[in-house]
């Protein structure tokens, strides 16, 4: 038998995590200082710069890289945890970090121009401008200084803010020690330092970009009426609603996920199972980034976090593995507010007047003025004057303002800290509880004691059904039970949203009200709300904003559902099922309605049998081999627009059959023959057979190289893919969003987690990076990294670098 390296015999998996960290300092610097001893002789040299030693009380850390460039960062402390982590992200991603850095510094026109539009990935924006106008605010009325000066658990945790210090240091030291090669930002004069503060900016961008993020627009348009004009229109309830189910609808998200995780009672050795699957940009900002982070003795957690993040916020450790899912609570609400009749900027509460405070905001404009804007805000929050592009009208009499609970908030990732240092799942109920950090995300897990959990333990405001019921305005009446945001009368002390006994923070719902469910065989969820998390076991006692209950499900969730519990039934599960599911490329959808399609085709397409037998030769799924998914794919998207759902089926739903309803195609609706047509026209226009593989036309370019990509969007596929069809080379021929950071584990009785990872657009943005495009290669071919969490499995990877990262 081999004999164990110092990693393993002393740093490894045998290490309690109750050994005190001055015990493991010494070791730990004999592992920093024997590293390059310990290389096999196939390693690659580190690259330059090669070894960065520390100046004197500098901040350093050991980064061990393995195959597709996944660093392993080893530090004595969080701070040198947070500047290893720094360091190591400029290196893949410095171009998107410093392009975000300049969003949240309300720097983008005086840079990019006020017209141009944003990447979308820290707000709504749609141009610089309106970026700007909102992120100088946030830095003048030092709002993120405030919340940093909190005390935990209100305000950030100590670890959170040395990580933070780290991060920024480990950022800047890249950018003094490497020269900047990505044409993307080479030479560009905003490629500067950052400050911590710039760090807990992105980290409060983040936290706010599903309230008052999704608001900016429409918070930097608004003005008061103008004296002695006109009397204006109110709001319109219907159109208001419209608006808003448009901006929630699963079709224009950016973000979405699917998680399951399987209790021990179905996997093949008693221990908990768990696969993570969220859908975010393929560009951008809110890229997910693969590290392992370990302090000796204190942390040991393997994952994926967003850009700019110093944490690991999604992943799993030797004893627990979790995942988020974009969770439908409503992160945000509208207080409409009555004016002083003598002063617009003025509002009554119990028949006292408030003035708004003006926040007075000036942007630097690249080749021009500066810009001035004011913004007007209330107790409750900013003046809005739209909600998804529908007006909310400032008129002499009426003004809504947005409310947005996460403004307050900056313990994100205080949470995904608690989570990392879990033994259990019911270690990870404790951490959720007394950190309440997560805005807009479920969090589905599992333990090595097979264990599970679905917990909707999301920052939303506390608007219980009572409250909404007795302090709705009308636009609240309609809106509230559609959507789930509430519109409550501003004018009204004794409707305040009041404190939860149990919560951290005042106007929050706390944890006693949240959905939450545990050790069921399995919990799953794919964006729905709460209500099917196991399709028997139905939760249903929560308020309205968490979500709603007794509706319709998407054909991802129904898909999702009827594939795990399949699964769960099957029992003798393992991580290599899990695969399967990941890219069993299923079409829900298909499966639902081909063969009435199959059916009905002749007669739509009379005279025209190669569209038919194309149909019925398809596999009925979205790998790249797959021949006749486009064409499905062209017409249930057209089917979607040319149909109501209402139209699109003889069979309702029904809350008694939510996984089976609703069901049978309606063909003879007018709209079902056009779609049908529209997509053979379209396919046959392009110069596409109609029976081409998927991957000849659903692709990435990189490298000057077609990488065939497989998935699919909206047909209910688990492996989402969200392409952008260019009409005029008959194809996808990129990926906005879809699945990107994903993780297979268990445990198999040993001190290792059993994982298997994948990050689809790969770690590097910069096109001149080996890791530019090798997972994404990878994910193309279905196949998986096996993850190196163990010392001894770090130390016998053939790629293995090892690089010495100081000040």
């Amino acid at each position: 038998m081999d004999q164990p390296t110092l990693y393993e015999a002393e740093l490894g998996e045998t290490l309690p995590l109750r050994t005190s960290l001055r015990r493991l300092l010494p070791v730990a610097a004999a592992v920093f200082a024997t590293a390059a001893a310990t290389l096999p002789a196939t390693a690659a040299p580190p690259p330059a710069p090669g070894d960065h030693r520390p100046a004197a009380g500098g901040l350093s850390a050991t980064i061990r890289y393995t195959e597709y460039g996944i660093p392993h960062i080893l530090a004595k402390d969080y701070a040198a945890l947070g500047f290893g982590t720094g360091w190591a992200q400029a290196a893949d991603q410095v171009c998107v970090l410093a392009d975000g850095f300049v969003t949240v510094r309300g720097e983008r026109s005086r840079h990019f121009g006020p017209d141009a539009a944003t990447d979308g990935s820290l707000s709504s924006a749609r141009t610089n401008l309106s970026s700007d106008l909102y992120f100088a605010g946030v830095r003048d009325a030092r709002t993120v200084e405030r919340l940093l000066a909190r005390p935990a658990p209100t305000g950030p945790g100590r670890e959170q803010k040395e990580m933070m210090r780290g991060w920024a240091a480990g950022y800047n030291a890249w950018l003094e020690q490497n020269e900047v090669t990505d044409p993307a930002c080479a030479g560009k004069a905003w490629v500067r330092p950052v400050e911590a503060l710039d760090v807990a900016r992105r980290a409060h961008a983040l936290a706010v970009i599903g309230g008052e993020g999704a608001f900016v627009d429409a918070i930097t348009a608004a003005r008061p009426p103008a004296p002695g004009s006109a009397p204006a229109a109110g709001a319109d309830p219907g159109g208001v609603a419209g608006a808003a189910r448009e901006m929630f609808d699963e079709r224009n998200a950016t973000m979405g996920s699917n998680a399951v995780a399987f209790a021990g009672g179905t996997s093949a050795n008693g221990r908990g199972l768990l696969l993570g699957n969220p859908h975010y940009p393929w560009h951008g900002g809110r890229r997910f980034w693969q590290s392992q982070q370990t302090i000796p003795g204190e942390l040991n957690v393997q994952g994926a976090s967003l850009l700019g993040v110093p944490l690991v916020q999604i992943g799993f450790t030797d004893k627990v593995a979790w995942s988020h899912t974009v969770a439908t609570g409503r992160t945000m609400n509208l207080h409409q507010l009555a004016l002083d009749p003598a002063d617009p900027t003025a509002y009554l509460v119990d028949g006292r007047a408030e003035r708004m405070v003006r926040r007075t905001v000036t942007v630097p404009v690249a080749g021009g003025e500066p810009v001035t804007r004011t913004q007007w805000w209330t107790r409750y929050g900013p003046v809005v004057t739209s909600f998804g592009g529908d007006p909310l009208p400032w008129t002499a009499t009426t003004a809504y303002a947005l409310h947005d609970p996460n403004g307050g908030n900056l313990r994100m990732a205080d949470t995904s800290l608690g989570l990392a240092k879990a033994r259990s799942t019911r270690d990870m109920v404790a951490a959720l509880r007394r950190t309440q950090g997560l805005p807009w995300v479920n969090t589905v897990a599992s333990d090595r004691n097979g264990g599970t959990l679905l917990a909707q333990a999301q920052v939303v405001p506390r608007i219980t059904d009572e409250l909404a019921e007795r302090c709705s305005t009308p636009l609240g009446r309609t809106l509230y039970p559609a959507t789930g945001v509430a519109v409550l009368d501003g004018s009204r002390g004794d409707c305040a949203l009041g404190r939860d006994p149990d919560a951290v923070q005042p106007g929050i719902m706390g944890p006693a009200r949240w959905p939450l469910l545990r050790d069921t065989p399995y919990v799953e969820n794919s964006n729905d709300s709460a209500w099917l998390s196991h399709a028997d076991r139905p939760l249903t006692r929560y308020e309205r904003v968490f979500g709603d209950v007794g509706t319709e499900r998407s054909l991802r969730t129904r898909g999702a559902l009827e594939d795990v519990a399949a699964m769960a039934g099957r029992g003798g599960l393992t991580v290599a099922d899990l695969q399967r599911q990941q890219f069993a490329n299923r079409v829900p959808a298909a499966d639902l309605t081909a063969d009435d399609v199959l059916r009905a085709c002749p007669a739509a397409l009379p005279g025209d049998t190669e569209a038919c037998e194309a149909l019925a030769r398809w596999d009925r799924r979205t790998d790249t081999t797959s021949r006749g998914a486009l064409l499905f794919d062209r017409f249930w998207l057209r089917l979607q627009r040319e149909t109501t759902n209402a139209e699109r089926w003889k069979v309702p739903f029904s809350a008694a059959d939510p996984v089976g309803t609703p069901r049978d195609l309606n063909t003879g609706a007018p709209g079902f023959a056009t779609a049908l047509r529209g997509a053979v026209a379209e396919l046959r226009a392009a110069g596409i057979p109609l029976d081409a593989p998927l991957g000849e036309h659903q692709f990435v370019v990189r490298g000057g190289q077609r990488i065939p990509v497989h998935g699919g969007t909206g047909t209910g596929v688990w492996n989402m893919t969200v392409p952008v069809w260019d009409a005029a080379a008959g194809a996808y021929t990129e990926v906005r969003h879809g699945t990107s950071h994903v993780q297979a584990v268990g445990w198999d009785g040993g001190r290792c987690p059993v994982a298997r990872t994948l990050l689809s657009y790969s770690q590097s943005s910069d096109p001149g990076s080996p890791h530019h495009a090798d997972q994404t290669r990878l994910y193309s071919q279905e196949r998986w990294v096996t993850a190196r969490f163990c010392e001894r499995d770090i130390l016998r990877d053939p790629s293995l670098r090892v690089v010495r990262v100081a000040q």
